[in-house]
């Protein structure tokens, strides 16, 4: 299901509907509005227990379950040698068109198993980051450690260090 909104009461009705479809999830597209009004998006996936991926990092942050997105760091960072290069004489129209080449993928397990559901450990040894609350806790540099042949749930991973 696919939906336009325009205003808060938009997203809020947008997502009652997209709940009351079975096996449903969320995916809201990057837009001004969405980002304004994350915090009402997150806790409405929350309430009606939609899972949801988002472009930012910033909504596992605050609650959401995942997000996959360029990484935004490494983009201002391509733009600023696109400044040097045009501060030094080269034309702007020479330049060639670039794309974003490094993805993040985060996930907030507190999230996870708030809505019931497991991340297995193929998912967490690739994510770039884990979150074990609304804060970031662990990244992919950190090991995980787990002492069970039971699946990897939000309730039995612990970090190492």
């Amino acid at each position: 299901m696919r939906r336009v909104v325009r205003t808060r009461q938009d997203i809020e009705d947008a997502i009652e509907a997209f709940a009351q479809e079975p096996n449903g999830a969320l995916i809201p597209l990057p837009d001004p509005l969405v980002g304004a009004e994350r915090e009402l998006i997150v806790s409405l996936a929350v309430k009606h227990r939609l899972p949801n991926l988002y472009a930012y990092r910033y909504y596992p942050e605050i609650g959401g379950l995942t997000s996959y997105g360029a990484d935004n760091l490494d983009l201002y960072r391509r733009a600023a040698d696109y400044i040097d290069r045009i501060l030094k004489g080269e034309k702007p129209a020479d330049l060639p068109i670039q794309f974003p080449t490094k993805y993040h993928l985060v996930i907030n397990l507190k999230a996870a198993k708030t809505l019931g559901l497991e991340v297995q450990m193929v998912v967490l040894v690739r994510a770039d980051e884990v979150m074990s609350s609304a804060t970031s806790c662990c990244s992919a540099y950190v090991a995980v450690w787990h002492d069970s042949d039971e699946p990897i749930t939000a309730g039995n991973v612990r970090s190492l260090g």
